[in-house]
């Protein structure tokens, strides 16, 4: 009897095993959840639909996009819904310019480009997001979910390609995916550190149930028992696809999680100290807190400042807290020093530039880059993992009535002054051929409103321009961060425009980064950002390339170029102005300035 009792042990468990084994399968090929929700075989909907339906929910106002078969229904739904696609030239520029909206307008980022090529022509802008922390929504398109890894046009592992470089990465099965995904998407990409995130649409999750039909019919199928099966797994995942697809969903924002950065020891350290200053990077300047609020925060504190990133501007054109020059021996004397978003990379030479005898208080929302080079050149007296902004607006309340010595920020400000004065000297300068370079940026600099936005794209150039060009507020400077890409400038000066379209836009270029960008004066054009003012100040450094005829060139994609060289030197201040009017009649403006070489550069004044 016992034999008996083990045999139907056996059996009961082999019976258990089947019939686990056999809900598995139905529920991986969907026919549970086909039992309770219904495909509806006559909706004209799709799900592209379902994509615009959420980014509206979320305030999303602009879609930058190089169009293909694989994505046009989310374009489409974003246009009927009443949000703006704007269509570049290359794929790199639209997700540059969604990088630059997610910077200006505090919310997340859109680029959507087409399978393969399309999306590998994205992976420098992308990674370019990662290391600026910038929150940035790629979604791209993909063969059929029963095409992929068959050989199909275009196909693909585009998912192992962006996971490296995004903080979620996600593949859509079925239309009822999309709404929970994309929503889910949008919050990982503005919570802890903020970053790109992608998700992979395969063709058939966007088009109607009619159109996706047709592709799933079999001419010739096999015939027999076979034949019946592959007839019955292609209709039952055709039905899996669009079951329950167009059931209501909740389409709101998920909450997003911002760490806080709180430590009393801060206060009374900073309280104590006799010349305390403030490193402050672009991650200060992420939501919650408003660029304003930070701004009050500093003045209130009292503390000598140097900017650097998105926070360049963060306190005036002239403010007297604002330290431009002499860096590296402003931290030799330094008793505390506060990083608030800055990161101790080749920026601040590893760590090195710091005085080991300095109260280091360190900010960073990310525990890597809070600790960096740590191990070796530097040590933080108190570090904190959480938001630099808020922090700082609490450090500045907790500190109410207190101020920094004023002698301490007076020095800094007299040693500012005199290299001020002498870089200036150097403008004055003759160079052997062409144009002295700094005398164009203090030209420029002087004749800009004070609502421009400048956009840094290039080398020697442009790291000349980050000392003499002055944002004339908060959130006023682009530049591409710590990756140091070239040719982010079309793409950064297209998002800043529509975020500010009352502002005007300058965009600084080497003459090899406008090579990137050039071909977007034509985007310019078509979308008439050239009517809300996007003067381009285009530079032929004497880095080893030759002259380029770039004036021509952005005549031909319907703005309008100038050559300015030596002979131009005593009426530029006059070609600058005539080029801001040509802006306000609707054309973008190149200017293409020959210059010359001089001693000033990025490495003798990036101090």
């Amino acid at each position: 009897m016992e034999s008996f009792g083990a045999i139907g042990t056996v059996l009961g468990c082999g019976a258990g095993i089947v019939v686990g084994g056999l809900v598995f399968a139905a529920y991986k090929l969907g026919l549970l959840y086909q039992l309770f929700h219904k495909t509806e075989t006559k909706s004209p909907r799709h799900g592209g639909e379902s994509v615009a339906e959420v980014l509206r929910a979320h305030g999303v106002k602009y879609v930058f996009t190089l169009v293909g078969g694989h994505i046009s229904p989310i374009l489409v739904a974003c246009e009927k819904l009443g949000i703006r696609i704007v269509d570049t030239r290359h794929e790199a520029t639209a997700v540059f310019a969604a990088d630059a909206v997610a910077r200006l307008s505090g919310t997340v980022g859109i680029a959507v480009v087409t399978a393969g090529p399309g999306l590998t022509n994205t992976v420098t802008a992308v990674k370019n997001a990662q290391m600026a922390e910038s929150p940035l929504l790629l979604m791209g398109g993909a063969a059929g979910t029963l095409l992929q890894g068959r050989g199909a046009l275009q196909d693909i592992d585009q998912i192992s390609l962006f996971k490296p470089l995004c903080k979620f990465c996600a593949s859509i099965r079925t239309i009822r995916e999309i709404v929970p995904t994309v929503r889910k998407a949008l919050a990982i990409a503005q919570s802890g550190t903020p970053g790109p995130v992608f998700i992979e649409f395969p063709i058939d999750t966007l088009y109607p149930y009619h159109v996706v039909s047709k592709e799933f019919g079999v001419k010739n199928p096999p015939k027999g028992l076979m034949g019946k099966i592959v007839s019955w797994h292609l209709n039952n995942h055709l039905m899996n696809l669009f079951a329950g697809a167009w059931e209501t969903r909740d389409m709101s924002p998920l909450p997003v999680d911002i760490p806080q950065a709180t430590d009393d020891q801060c206060i009374e350290l900073v309280s104590r100290a006799k010349k305390p200053v403030i490193l402050l990077g672009s991650q200060a300047t992420q939501p919650p807190t408003p660029a304003n609020d930070i701004r009050k925060a500093l003045e209130d504190l009292g503390i000598p400042c140097f900017l650097g990133g998105m926070a360049r501007g963060m306190l005036g054109k002239d403010s007297p807290l604002h330290i431009r020059q002499n860096r590296r021996d402003a931290l030799k004397e330094a008793d505390v020093v506060l990083l608030a978003g800055t990161v101790c990379d080749f920026r601040l030479s590893y760590g090195r530039v710091l005085n080991r005898r300095s109260k280091i208080i360190a900010v960073n929302r990310d525990k890597l880059q809070l600790m960096k080079n740590s191990d070796f050149f530097w040590k933080p007296t108190i570090a904190i993992q959480g938001d630099a902004g808020s922090f700082l607006v609490r450090l500045s309340n907790g500190l109410k009535g207190h101020r920094c010595p004023e002698e301490w920020t007076q020095s800094l400000k007299a040693g500012d002054m005199t290299k001020e004065n002498a870089n200036r000297a150097k403008a004055d300068e003759k160079t052997e051929r062409h144009l002295n370079p700094l005398k164009v940026l203090h030209c420029v600099d002087e004749l800009m409103a004070e609502d421009s936005i400048i956009v840094a794209d290039g080398g020697d150039f442009v790291g000349s321009a980050a000392y003499i060009m002055r944002p004339r507020g908060p959130m006023r400077w682009l530049d591409p961060g710590a990756f140091g890409t070239l040719g982010v400038g079309g793409g950064f000066a297209l998002g800043a425009k529509l975020c500010r379209p009352e502002s005007e836009v300058w965009i600084v270029y080497g003459d090899g980064s406008l090579g990137y960008s050039v071909a977007e004066f034509d985007t310019f054009t078509r979308h008439k950002i050239s009517r809300e003012q996007v003067p381009i100040l285009g530079s032929n450094v004497a880095c080893g390339l030759a002259f380029t005829d770039y004036h021509i060139v952005t005549d031909g994609y319907g703005g309008k170029g100038y050559l300015v060289g030596r002979e131009d030197e005593d009426r530029l201040s006059d070609i600058i102005r005539q080029a801001q009017r040509e802006t306000q009649e609707g054309k973008a403006t190149l200017l293409n300035v020959l210059i010359g070489k001089t001693n000033f550069r990025e490495g003798s004044i990036s101090v």
